[in-house]
C-alpha cells in the first residue's frame, strides 16, 4: 500500500474502493487499514465540508483517474504513536495551466494544537512538489481560522491576498 511517513505521521490515500468503504462504514475502512478505528471529532461544518467532498469530487474523480487517485482524494492523517486517524488532507487534482493545485486539510479535534496539521501539510507538500509540473500550491482560509492560517505560515506558505472572508494563500516549489 502506497502511503508517505514523517516523524509522527502515516499520509494514506484512498482509493474508490476505500473511499467507497469510507462512506459505508468508517469503522470497517479504519479496521481494514490495521488502524484503532474511532470516530472524527469536527465541528459540523467541516463534517458536512467533508461529507460533501467525498461524494461530489472525492468518489468520481478516483474512479475517473484510477491510476492518478493520489491527487483526487483524501488522505488519512494517521498518528503513529496512537496507530488512528487525526484527521485529513489532500488537493484538488493535477496542476492546472499555471501550475497550481489546491491544498486542503481538517484535523480532529483532539489533535489540534500538536502540530499535525503543520507536519502533514509539509509532508504531503515535499510529495507534491516532485511533480515537475507543479509550481504552486494555494489554500484558502477563511479570515477567522486564525490557527489554520497559523498552520501554512509555519509550513511556509504566504498570504496573497483577501476576498470575500476568505484568505488565499501560496508556496512555490523550491525546486
Amino acid at each position: 500500500m502506497f502511503q508517505l511517513e514523517s516523524t509522527r505521521l502515516r499520509l494514506i490515500p484512498l482509493n474508490t474502493t476505500q473511499l467507497q468503504l469510507h462512506a459505508a462504514d468508517y469503522d470497517a475502512l479504519q479496521r481494514s487499514l490495521g488502524l484503532v478505528p474511532r470516530p472524527m471529532q469536527m465541528e459540523e461544518y467541516f463534517q458536512n465540508e467533508f461529507e460533501d467532498a467525498l461524494a461530489n469530487y472525492w468518489l468520481p474523480e478516483t474512479a475517473a483517474n484510477a491510476s492518478r487517485y493520489e491527487w483526487f482524494t483524501n488522505w488519512l492523517i494517521v498518528n503513529k504513536a496512537e496507530n488512528c486517524v487525526a484527521g485529513g488532507i489532500g488537493v484538488a487534482g493535477l496542476p492546472n495551466d499555471q501550475g497550481e493545485t489546491e491544498i486542503g486539510y481538517g484535523i480532529d479535534q483532539n489533535f489540534r494544537g500538536q502540530g499535525v496539521a503543520t507536519e502533514a501539510l509539509e509532508c504531503l507538500a515535499e510529495w507534491a512538489f516532485k511533480h515537475r509540473a507543479l509550481k504552486a500550491l494555494i489554500a484558502h482560509t477563511p479570515v477567522a481560522l486564525v490557527n489554520s492560517q497559523r498552520v501554512l505560515m509555519k509550513a511556509g506558505f504566504e498570504q496573497i491576498s483577501e476576498n470575500e472572508g476568505l484568505i488565499l494563500w501560496r508556496k512555490l516549489n523550491a525546486n
